[in-house]
């Protein structure tokens, strides 16, 4: 069994990963931590109460302090033509949910997870990085009790998605990241390199709702204002970015990599920009010296992958 703790800000596709990893047979949902990105912490944490609520998930849900790591940098708006003005493509979630929160701080959450399971849990961060870089701020050490971090976020052979130097998760906290990835734990990037090949198509969506039933359902309606948004990019569906990392987990016989350190700029035309070196290369001395080499995905089986997340969402049907 995988033990993961899910670091998200649903969110669209969010909600489509979540339902993947609650699915899934081989997945131990430990806890659901949010950040702000796809709206405000408030909202994200919200959405996952209802969802948590909606889809009959037991993992408890720990609220992220929605503050970046540089204190001087302030959260760009909210993408609310992509994810809606309730961050779950408009299906009217209601404004308050009846179910309690972690009292702990989700960093806080972290952290006690990760020592009550030592070498055994993965961290699979969606959104901002700033629920991980306050986890190692505080407690350093469970850099070495972590099995591993798969992220979705950052661009590397490709262009971003919010500037053209930078992928939207990595850009809303670009300090956090680096943080995150410089640390001396086992890190997997699955970017823009890989995830803008994977489509869900709306006749995709609609298959599942008939196999599905009522939660498929549900995951169609959140997703309609999406794939309206991604229409322009893609024929007649949304790109799956967050579930690419929990495919990961289940399954990295499906991607290819390649080893390197991983720098994130901070500040100027390039604010947000992941950059590798690879494994193999011999520059001058330099930023990149010194750091862990991590994993970034440069390659995935699409149709392997379309395949696996979708007999996963249907399972419990």
């Amino acid at each position: 069994m995988h033990k993961v703790i899910f670091d998200t800000d649903p969110g669209v596709d969010d909600a489509m990963a979540l339902l993947f990893l609650h699915h899934h047979p081989e997945i131990d949902l430990l806890g659901i931590t949010t950040v702000f990105g796809n709206a405000s912490v408030e909202t994200t944490t919200r959405n996952a109460l209802f969802l948590k609520r909606e889809w009959g998930i037991d993992a408890p849900v720990a609220r992220g302090e929605g503050r970046t790591w540089n204190p001087m940098r302030n959260p760009v708006d909210w993408p609310v033509t992509i994810h809606g003005d309730d961050g779950l493509g408009n299906i009217d979630v209601p404004e308050t949910i009846d179910l309690p929160v972690d009292p702990r701080p989700a960093h806080r959450f972290i952290i006690d997870t990760v020592k009550a399971n030592p070498g055994e849990v993965t961290l699979i961060a969606v959104g901002r990085m700033s629920n991980l870089a306050y986890a190692l701020k505080e407690a350093p050490e469970i850099a070495g009790l972590v099995r591993q971090v798969i992220i979705m976020g950052g661009a590397f052979d490709v262009p971003g998605n919010i500037t053209p130097a930078a992928e939207a998760n990595i850009h809303g906290d670009p300090e956090a990241a680096d943080v995150v990835m410089t640390a001396p734990w086992k890190v997997v990037v699955v970017g823009l390199d890989v995830t803008m090949r994977t489509v869900m198509t709306r006749k995709m969506l609609a298959d599942l709702v008939t196999r599905g039933g009522e939660r498929l359902k549900l995951l169609s309606d959140i997703s309609q204002f999406y794939i309206d948004f991604y229409g322009r990019h893609v024929e007649d569906g949304m790109v799956v970015h967050d579930s690419c990392a929990c495919l990961y987990l289940v399954a990295p016989e499906l991607f290819a990599t390649r080893s390197g350190a991983i720098r994130v700029v901070a500040g100027g035309i390039a604010d947000g920009q992941t950059i590798q070196k690879p494994d193999g290369h011999a520059f001058p001395p330099g930023n990149w010296d010194d750091i862990p080499s991590q994993q970034v995905c440069t390659g995935i089986d699409v149709d392997r992958a379309m395949a696996l997340l979708r007999e996963t969402l249907v399972r419990a049907a």
